[in-house]
């Protein structure tokens, strides 16, 4: 911000014996390695270089319109995705062949995730309405109603006897899979909650105490941190099993997504473009915050020792604190890339544009 900006351009000469490209940058630009499915490309002036990587493979038939949300599950076999032609299907990740059609939602689904088993699926949706699905046989073996507005996230507490949401009537909860009930409003901020996470806190911060002793069905809450990524342009956090705030951080905008690095360190990302990393015994200031683009940060994900990240101008990319480049996933071109997953070496996105795509990290 606040400099010119640099303008360069590659010219592809042909393929060399291999089939790879050959390219060549103008002034100003280096090329360094190149492969059939990425370029290496710096600007050594002004010390930065991205690697640009295409997709291994993509599947363009699992649903009719946009895939709003997906995720892969703990094995890295199955993948399950909720689009706005209102299914939500489970496939092979492997190839995109689908497995089960797990219908039930009515309008649009707008979370779904793996329990850790990968055996489960729980979902989240604009009729107000949590579910939880066999991925086995695909019934709905519990349905949770108790928000009075959609759903937009969900997340699960260690091995998933207890699960939370968030919803856009401004309130999270947390809910007991065995009994399908609410054990409580985890808190009710007066705004829609766009996005929420759960970790276990830096031993130093002090989670406050419960007013009351917490239901036998609770299970893995203590010494947990809820965060809340706000509409109000606040990032809270509140102590799981205690209900007290913890901090509350006011950004440069609508916050959509959040994110735990580790027990100390989170990333929230806004609807301007802002991705911040704080450390949650220390709110006050921003320990960096990252700015590509003036588009939504749509989605956030730890991976390995850093992150990625999804926006709403179709870019997503991901940052490595032990490499000196950032890696980008190419081709979605403007369409928003409204969630990531990843398995293994391998990162999972989908987009605006009904395409999930598959990118292989092979040297990372």
């Amino acid at each position: 911000p606040g400099k010119p900006t640099l303008y360069g351009s590659l010219t592809c000469r042909g393929l060399s014996p291999e089939g790879t490209p050959e390219i060549s940058a103008s002034e100003g630009f280096l090329v360094g390695e190149v492969t059939k499915k990425s370029i290496l490309l710096s600007c050594p002036h002004e010390n930065v270089s991205t690697k640009f990587l295409a997709p291994y493979t993509t599947f363009s038939r699992i649903h009719q319109k946009s895939i709003t949300c997906l995720d892969i599950s703990s094995g890295g076999g199955l993948g399950v995705s909720a689009s706005t032609d209102g299914t939500m299907k489970i496939w092979q990740a492997a190839n995109g062949e689908i497995r089960r059609l797990l219908e039930g939602h009515v309008s649009d689904v707008n979370c779904c995730r793996f329990f850790p088993s990968g055996l489960v699926v729980l979902s989240g949706g604009m009729d107000a309405q949590l579910k939880i699905w066999s991925a086995e046989d695909a019934s709905c073996v519990v349905t949770f109603k108790g928000h009075k507005g959609g759903i937009l996230d969900t997340a699960i507490v260690d091995r998933g006897r207890n699960v939370l949401s968030c919803s856009r009537d401004g309130t999270a909860c947390l809910w007991d899979c065995g009994k399908s009930s609410c054990l409580g409003i985890i808190t009710d901020c007066g705004s829609p909650v766009n996005g929420i996470a759960v970790g276990t806190a830096d031993n130093s911060l002090n989670l406050g105490t419960p007013e009351k002793a917490p239901s036998e069905r609770e299970v893995g809450t203590e010494g947990k941190i809820l965060l809340l990524a706000r509409e109000d342009r606040k990032l809270q956090g509140v102590g799981l099993q205690s209900r007290q705030p913890i901090f509350l951080f006011t950004g440069s905008d609508a916050f959509n997504c959040c994110t735990f690095l580790s027990s100390s360190y989170l990333l929230a990302g806004t609807q301007d473009g802002n991705i911040y990393q704080l450390d949650v015994r220390n709110t006050n200031i921003p320990i960096q915050i990252i700015h590509r683009s003036g588009a939504p940060v749509l989605s956030l994900l730890p991976y390995r020792d850093g992150f990625i990240a999804s926006q709403g101008d179709g870019t997503s990319f991901v940052v490595q604190q032990d490499l000196d480049y950032v890696l980008d996933l190419t081709e979605p071109d403007c369409d928003p890339v409204y969630k990531v997953a990843s398995w293994e070496k391998q990162i999972y996105t989908c987009c605006r544009d009904g395409i999930v795509r598959r990118y292989q990290l092979s040297n990372l």
